[in-house]
């Protein structure tokens, strides 16, 4: 009896520990499995990671660029400036997300921007920033309009140069038809509408090349320095700044909701990434181009480059003979020119050469 129950008693616990057993079995299993899928899945990231670091930036942008290939077409003119080809060049310096304008929402500027900016023309005692924007939204409306793209969008943009090869064009009627004509500094148009049109939407300026405007021109300024937006107050106001590095308008006619000022950081994206920070910072005909560049669909340029003869001269100086506003000393007129023919080059812009095309000219 004591042998029978003694082996009852072990088939017992034998059944016990072979159901216990396999349990043990199931669940190694289980996490075998589970630690095996997470094993492979973390190989395959780091595969994918290792590959796409490995890369060269051309093989980067080409793959940037396939992706942008099979994406629907972004605008409807033909073609966009952000097309569907593979362009590495280009889309290694565009950066979509930098918004040109400086609003409400984007008005923070990073240590590093801003040691940028303030190196641009050397403020002695620099107003404190944060103050001189809570004035300035107060005034204007700091919004950002332009970003609005999309694929039945088709913004056809004028930017209008003020070089000599505009006489004689006869592209008045071509630069109007555009949905935006921006233009730059003095820039008339009275009694030369022949060539260079009458119409402006915007007006890209600072406190030294300031001018009058009507009340639906938009006015767009370029704050190279604190004391540009403490101006651009001043000058919608009490008129009480009448001088920064040299005499200025004490006041402007515009209309101060059609007021935008240009974003720091736009600035020095621009510098950095298109220009590879050749020269202090870029002229106003560039930062106009590359305004026109990022909320435009199709982008037109007239009256940059020198004359027939070779001349560097505005189109309304009675003067002819060769200027000197080509060499300011903060600008990289070459650098500039050459991203520019690039992109001409490339399909991203149109080029209308005037009389001739011999060299480049910017405003300052």
């Amino acid at each position: 009896m004591v042998t029978r129950r003694t082996s009852a008693h072990l088939r017992l616990v034998h059944c016990g520990s072979s159901s216990w057993w396999r349990r043990q079995m199931r669940l190694w299993s289980k996490r075998f499995w589970r630690r095996r899928l997470h094993l492979m899945a973390l190989f395959c990231a780091m595969t994918v990671v290792t590959f796409f670091f490995g890369l060269s930036n051309l093989e980067s942008s080409f793959i940037l660029g396939s992706m942008l290939s099979s994406a629907p077409k972004p605008c409807a003119c033909q073609p966009c400036i952000v097309g569907q080809e593979n362009d590495t060049w280009f889309y290694k310096k565009l950066k979509q997300s930098v918004q040109p304008l400086l609003t409400k929402d984007n008005r923070e500027l990073t240590n590093e921007t801003y040691a940028w900016w303030m190196y641009l023309q050397m403020e002695e005692k620099p107003s404190i920033l944060n103050m001189v924007l809570d004035k300035l939204f107060r005034i204007i409306p700091g919004d950002e309009d332009y970003m609005d793209a999309e694929p039945t969008r088709c913004r056809k943009c004028a930017v209008v140069g003020n070089s000599g090869n505009l006489r004689s064009s006869g592209y008045g009627k071509l630069i109007d038809s555009n949905d935006f004509v921006i233009r730059i500094n003095q820039a008339p148009t009275e009694g030369y509408e022949q060539d260079v049109g009458s119409r402006t939407t915007h007006h890209v300026m600072y406190p030294e090349s300031a001018k009058d405007l009507n009340d639906n021109t938009n006015l767009l300024l370029v704050p190279f320095k604190i004391l540009d937006l403490e101006w651009i107050i001043s000058a919608l106001t009490t008129g009480h700044i009448t001088h920064t590095y040299e005499p200025v308008m004490s006041r402007i006619k515009a209309n101060r909701n059609k007021v935008l000022v240009f974003s720091p950081t736009f600035m020095r994206y621009i510098h950095e990434s298109w220009l590879k920070g050749h020269g202090r910072y870029p002229s106003t005909g560039f930062l106009s181009l590359m305004f026109a560049l990022h909320v435009c669909d199709k982008v037109n340029v007239f009256g940059f480059g020198a004359d027939h003869r070779g001349n560097w001269h505005h189109y309304w100086e009675v003067n002819l003979l060769d200027s000197a506003f080509r060499e300011t000393g903060v600008h990289d007129a070459d650098q500039e020119q050459n991203i520019t023919q690039m992109l001409a080059k490339k399909g991203k812009i149109t080029l209308f050469k005037g009389v001739v095309w011999s060299s480049f000219r910017w405003d300052s």
